[in-house]
């Protein structure tokens, strides 16, 4: 069997339909092919939150920002690791990028009120810079809303999605303690039960499904066809070029012959148990980790590569996206992988390493609790985990992980040893295998400032970032509360990931390079299979798929031939000044 193309795309997530949507609205024959049997890959598990200085929605939102006031963030953001040519392309094409989805297709944003991860860094700002896919019905797949990749069960409550927004999410956690939140919450409720009914799933996506459903549509639009259940086996060469690649689709090997080369976008290699044991600082050391992301990510861009004999440099301090991530136990042996995205803001939960003593500010973005994780256990050569702790009050009000407030049951979760109970704290550590005396201590000595509202050992509270997560209404600081009141409970928390940030070695048009340095003729990388522009660190949301979209619409043009000028010229010169 034979296909015959301008240009194949090997993955169907946001890295690789941006690539596709923009090459064929510049006038080429596109294919994609995914492994899994869904399209979506990891954007469709994601928070669809894209990082974009400078987007139209943030300018009325935050006037005062600056292309100059990014430039310096991401600086310091990345330090060593800083590319100012990759830079000053994503700061001015990112903005064209979003004009374009939103003027071209049915990928639409609307604005958000996050703040920067570290709004108090020099170019740091409290609102502006990241957007938010608009909810989508998928209905407007068609036929095609079966393939459309459904979101992590462990974040979902009946399969109903939550909305990446604090407003959503506060009326949920409000709808015992407000009629307004009660009516919000029993619409919201009563709306999924009938599409359940209706047609077995939520139809009304949001996040990161919205936006993979979005994409997917635009595509569809365009009549690219998105071939799932189609795995990459080989690259073919003529010579030094890469000109297709030999596939299995749905079971029969099938030639792609793609005249203006192959671009890789098969989403990192979260799940390649080799190169993560490699990379992974806390996976040497002998520690668990456990990544939500599509188990389809099994790095297979950075093999096919590595089969040219192009080496793979994974040299970022931080080579993956941290996420601290509790395990739920599902029946029958499975587990679910639940990440921690909101309770470690809430003021009462506080996180232990295994002596029993905290280590962090809890209410810093995943990433910088995952790094504080494996820099805790660096000397100790201990398994990377830790506990979050809360009080009975604590948990009534906002539960625990996987652990839904009042009124949710919480026995099924006590009796499988997902949530740890006890009387008093003293009992809490004994099962726990923590010294009884040091948890004590440590809640103690946080209890001392936390009944003024204040964090004397981390200062948890003091940024706009995060306070964003917490609860408002919490006075005098919104992400710290004692830990007084018993029963108390506790959650083990391991390392996980969004996705890995090390990869290949590309151009800033995403051209493959070689170990000299020159482009293997005919390949590209986008998305996590290229290595981020962030160098190992997590300055926002949407730090992932900001420049992944950005740069598979800067691939996607190269590809078609437009000269955007981003490595010469007035950008590099202003980018190296």
């Amino acid at each position: 069997m034979k296909i015959k193309c301008d240009l194949l795309v090997v993955g169907a997530g946001a890295g690789g339909l941006s690539t596709a949507i923009t090459a064929k609205k510049n006038g080429l024959d596109v294919v994609v092919i995914e492994k899994a049997d869904v399209f979506g890959g990891s954007t469709a598990f994601s928070g669809g939150v894209l990082w974009i200085p400078g987007n139209s929605h943030g300018r009325k939102q935050n006037p005062g920002d600056s292309r100059a006031k990014a430039r310096t963030y991401l600086q310091e953001e990345t330090g060593d690791a800083f590319d100012p040519v990759a830079c000053e392309a994503f700061l001015s094409k990112a903005p064209e990028m979003v004009e374009f989805f939103e003027r071209e297709t049915e990928v639409k944003f609307v604005p958000t009120l996050y703040p920067d991860y570290h709004p108090t860094v020099p170019g740091g700002v409290d609102v502006g810079r990241s957007i938010l896919a608009k909810p989508f019905d998928i209905r407007g797949l068609g036929d095609n809303m079966k393939r459309l990749r459904p979101p992590l069960k462990t974040i979902t409550f009946i399969g109903m999605m939550f909305n990446s927004s604090n407003a959503d999410l506060k009326h949920f956690f409000n709808a015992t303690k407000s009629l307004e939140s009660f009516w919000y919450v029993a619409r919201r409720l009563a709306t999924h039960i009938k599409e359940l009914c209706f047609y077995g799933k939520g139809i009304n996506v949001t996040s990161g499904n919205a936006l993979a459903a979005r994409l997917a549509k635009s595509a569809f639009d365009l009549n690219i066809p998105v071939h799932t259940s189609a795995a990459a086996k080989e690259l073919m060469m003529e010579g030094d070029r890469v000109v297709g690649m030999v596939a299995e689709i749905d079971g029969k090997m099938t030639n792609i012959e793609a005249s203006h080369g192959v671009v890789l976008a098969c989403g990192g290699f979260a799940h390649d148990k080799a190169r993560t044991a490699q990379v992974y600082l806390h996976l040497k050391r002998g520690g668990e980790h456990h990544s939500p992301v599509p188990e389809s990510s099994t790095g297979d861009g950075l093999k096919m590569v590595e089969q040219l004999g192009v080496d793979i440099q994974c040299d970022f301090s931080s080579p993956a996206a941290w996420m601290p991530v509790s395990r739920v136990p599902l029946g029958g042996e499975k587990y679910g992988v639940f990440p921690h995205l909101l309770d470690r803001y809430k003021p009462g939960v506080i996180g232990i390493n295994p002596q029993g003593k905290r280590f962090c500010n809890e209410s810093e973005s995943y990433h910088d609790v995952g790094a504080a994780m494996v820099e805790y256990s660096r000397n100790q050569q201990e398994q990377t985990y830790m506990w979050l702790i809360c009080d009975q009050t604590c948990m009534d009000k906002y539960g625990l992980g996987f652990a839904k407030p009042a009124p949710m049951p919480k026995a099924s979760l006590i009796k499988n040893g997902y949530l740890i109970k006890a009387k008093t704290l003293e009992a809490l550590a004994a099962k726990l295998s923590v010294d009884a005396k040091t948890l004590i201590s440590t809640v103690e000595e946080y209890n001392t400032g936390a009944t003024q509202g204040v964090d004397q050992q981390f200062q948890r509270g003091e940024t706009a970032f995060n306070r964003f997560l917490a609860d408002p209404e919490n006075k005098p600081n919104p992400c710290v509360a004692p830990v007084t009141k018993g029963s108390f409970y506790a959650v083990k928390v391991f390392m996980g990931d969004l996705g890995t940030f090390d990869g290949i070695k590309t151009s800033v048009y995403g051209e493959v390079l070689q170990n000299d340095g020159q482009p293997v003729p005919g390949l590209y990388a986008v998305g996590n299979d290229r290595k981020s522009i962030m160098g190992g660190n997590y300055p926002a949301a949407g730090i992932t798929l900001g420049p992944i979209m950005t740069f598979g619409y800067i691939t996607g043009r190269r590809i078609a031939g437009i000269d955007d000028q981003l490595v010469s010229g007035e950008v590099c010169d202003e980018a190296l000044s």
